[in-house]
Parts: structure tokens; C-alpha cells; sequence
């Protein structure tokens, strides 16, 4: 590790355990937080998915029909706002099917060889879809250099601020049928509109083209700097024919059975079914719980033990400013009266039980005792929880006594 690393390891280290922790406290209240907020989104998720029916795409248009939206308890929002639905609201059902596109199975068309109006191709491997995602990576080295290690933190926060990946994806209409039945007796069309989940794509190209050296990566290369080296393509499908689950809002749109992503659900589009998806989101729950109650007893113990350590501080800092004023009052005694306690021999009964330097010139209400010269009384008068030294008792202030 070079002295960049440990000096930022050190700044991190010393901002994490500032304030006796207190720091590090928050953060991990923080993330038992998200992981509670987490917990309860997937438990409420994977409830939703567990009272969702799941039929197969021919038995779709006689459910909705005969299904009174108004009293379903499973409705959830869609991931589209602001589409509006003609047929009124949907259901949250789970459909298995087989891709197709929308065209072959609306007897517009049949997909033909060398007819690519209505499906997408990859542009390498010539396979057939209807989402076309083609990604492109730039990789960059992990050499040192010859003259110091480079940051590995630096590296971490470089790669998340610079864009090291370009994304485009391609979309045609299809729809879900049941697979191995000709002619298709019912389908549903998928509406791909608002979705942000993750898509079951299959990869069919991927290959590592090299990039050359110049002059300029050759310094990076000397003085210990990422530099890159190659371009990573992929083009990943969905294919023709695969077999996937639909998990979201499925309503009669136009006569035709749709159905459309749900926001408050993880999943939308995936190649595991319904038993598999709970499965998934039981395990999540569980990690979820762990994480939030272990992250959450820490931060319990650690805030827990800076606020005490920094109630003990202020505690001590407040006796401390309290002796110094105590210290300072005694010190603006008059001059004379401490000349005139200090002047000649004081006899032994007579002795301030304190200093046991002066004579005794102060008696403590309420309980009258007299066994003080002033300058202590006076400290003793100060003092948070004033007590007289002889009986103990609460005094409210001290009286000045002078000889006949």
C-alpha cells in the first residue's frame, strides 16, 4: 500500500471512529435502516406474488372477464402512471409462456427467412429476438508501475465516476403463448413501457477486441496510471421460443389480454417460476431481517457507548470549569481579611479543618457548624452539592463571624 493508501485509509479510519464513534454509529443505523425499509418492500413483494394466481396465456381473457377488479386485493401500482388503461384496472396475475412476436401470432405476417420487420437479429451471431441489447466495455489494466503502487481507493472512486460502459437496446412487440400448441389459442401481450427490471437475456456474442499502445499509454503505464487495453462487445437476446415468466398488471386492452410491470414488485420479466421467485424473495427477507438486526445492535452499542463517553467528558469538563471558578473566587478574597486569617499563631482548636492553615471564620447554615476560615468556606459554598465537612448536611451558605 503507497502513502497516498494509508493516508486516506487513515483520514477514513479517523472519520469513522470520530466522536468516540459516533460516526461509524450513524452509518451503520443508516444501513440497518435501508435494510428494515428493504425488508419490509421485499416481505410485501413476495406476500403480493404469493396470493397472484398463475395461469397459462389461453386461460387469461376468461380470468379478466370474469374478475371483479374493484374487490381484488392484490391490485398494485403499474410501473406506467400515466398510461391509461381503456377496459378500467388490472389484476396481478403470473403468466408462464413462450416468446413470440406479436405479429405471427395477429396473422400479420409470418417470420420468414430473411424478413426482419417485426423481430430483431444480432447483428453477429444472426440469431432471432425481440429485445436486442448490444453493450460495449472498455478494460483497463490493473498494472502498478514501475515507480509506486497506484491507490487502490483512487481506483475504486475513478471507475465509478468515469462511464466505462455503453448500452443500447432494441425493442419489437411480443407477446407470451403457450408453448408446443399450434394454433395458439390465447396469448398475452407483454408491455415493456416503464420497466426498469432486469430483462432474462441470453448472450449469443462475445469478443475482446484489443486496443494498441501509443506513447501516451506507455507513460501511463511507466508512472503506475490505468490505461486501457481492450473493448469488450456483447450482444445479448431474447430469443424466439424461450420459455419465461411475466410477473405484473394484467388487464383486457382492447379485447386483447396485457400485461404490464409492476413497480412495487423486484420482478417483471424472468426465466425462474413462480416457485423459484419465492424461493428467492424468502431468502432475501431473511438476509434482509439479519443484516437490519445486526447492523442495528451494533449501532445501538456503538452510539450507546459515545454518548456515554461523551456525557462522562462533558461531566468532567463541567467540575473542572466549576474548581476553576471555585479556585478564582477564592482568589479575589480581600487581601486584608487573608492577611489578617494568616498574621500571628492560630491555636490548634481554632485551625480551619480544611487548610489547617487559618483561623476558623465561617459558620455553615443551617447547621451552624464553625470549623472553616473564610477562603474555604467559600470554595465549600461553590461547590455543586455543597456539604458541611464535619456533619454532612446540605448548607445553603456560610456566615462571616467576628471576634467581640
Amino acid at each position: 500500500m503507497s502513502v497516498h493508501d494509508q493516508a486516506a485509509a487513515a483520514v477514513l479510519s479517523q472519520l469513522a471512529l470520530a466522536a468516540d464513534g459516533a460516526v461509524l454509529g450513524i452509518a451503520l443505523a443508516y444501513v440497518a435502516i435501508r435494510s428494515i425499509l428493504k425488508f419490509t418492500a421485499t416481505t410485501s413483494a413476495l406476500r403480493k406474488i404469493d396470493n397472484a394466481p398463475s395461469v397459462q396465456p389461453s386461460d387469461l381473457r376468461s380470468l379478466l372477464s370474469s374478475c371483479n377488479t374493484d374487490s381484488n386485493s392484490n391490485t398494485c401500482t403499474s410501473g406506467n402512471t400515466n398510461q391509461s388503461n381503456s377496459d378500467g384496472g388490472g389484476k396481478l396475475i403470473i403468466v408462464r409462456g413462450c416468446v413470440e412476436a406479436k405479429s405471427a401470432v395477429e396473422g400479420q405476417g409470418m417470420i420468414l427467412r430473411g424478413n426482419t420487420s417485426n423481430i430483431v437479429v444480432s447483428q453477429e451471431s444472426r440469431e432471432k429476438g425481440v429485445i436486442l441489447q448490444r453493450t460495449q466495455t472498455c478494460i483497463h489494466n490493473e498494472w502498478r508501475g514501475f515507480f509506486g503502487w497506484t491507490s487502490e481507493l483512487r481506483s475504486i472512486l475513478a471507475r465509478s465516476w468515469k462511464d466505462q460502459e455503453t448500452s443500447t437496446i432494441r425493442t419489437v412487440p411480443f407477446v407470451l403463448v403457450e408453448a408446443g400448441r399450434r394454433p395458439q389459442p390465447g396469448y398475452v401481450i407483454v408491455n415493456m413501457e416503464g420497466s426498469r427490471h432486469s430483462l432474462p437475456l441470453t448472450t449469443v456474442y462475445h469478443h475482446l477486441q484489443p486496443i494498441s499502445a501509443s506513447p501516451y499509454t506507455f507513460l501511463q503505464a511507466l508512472f503506475g496510471h490505468e490505461y486501457p487495453v481492450g473493448l469488450l462487445d456483447e450482444e445479448k437476446i431474447l430469443p424466439l421460443g424461450k420459455n419465461i415468466t411475466a410477473v405484473g398488471i394484467c388487464s383486457l386492452r382492447n379485447g386483447s389480454p396485457e400485461i404490464k410491470s409492476c413497480k412495487d414488485l423486484p420482478y417483471f420479466l424472468s426465466d425462474l417460476t413462480k416457485d423459484q421467485i419465492m424461493a428467492d424473495l424468502t431468502f432475501k427477507t431473511k438476509v434482509l431481517l439479519l443484516s437490519g438486526v445486526v447492523f442495528g445492535s451494533l449501532a445501538i452499542g456503538i452510539l450507546g457507548y459515545a454518548i456515554q463517553r461523551n456525557w462522562n467528558r462533558w461531566k468532567d469538563w463541567r467540575q473542572q470549569r466549576q474548581a476553576q471558578q471555585n479556585n478564582s473566587a477564592s482568589n479575589d478574597v480581600s487581601p486584608q481579611i487573608a492577611a489578617a486569617e494568616e498574621t500571628g499563631d492560630v491555636p490548634d482548636g481554632e485551625l480551619c479543618v480544611i487548610c489547617l492553615m487559618r483561623r476558623r471564620r465561617s459558620a455553615f447554615i443551617p447547621c451552624g457548624h464553625l470549623v472553616c476560615c473564610q477562603r474555604c468556606a467559600l470554595s465549600v459554598e461553590r461547590e455543586i452539592s455543597p456539604k458541611c465537612p464535619v456533619c454532612r448536611q446540605t448548607i445553603r451558605n456560610s456566615v462571616r463571624i467576628y471576634d467581640a
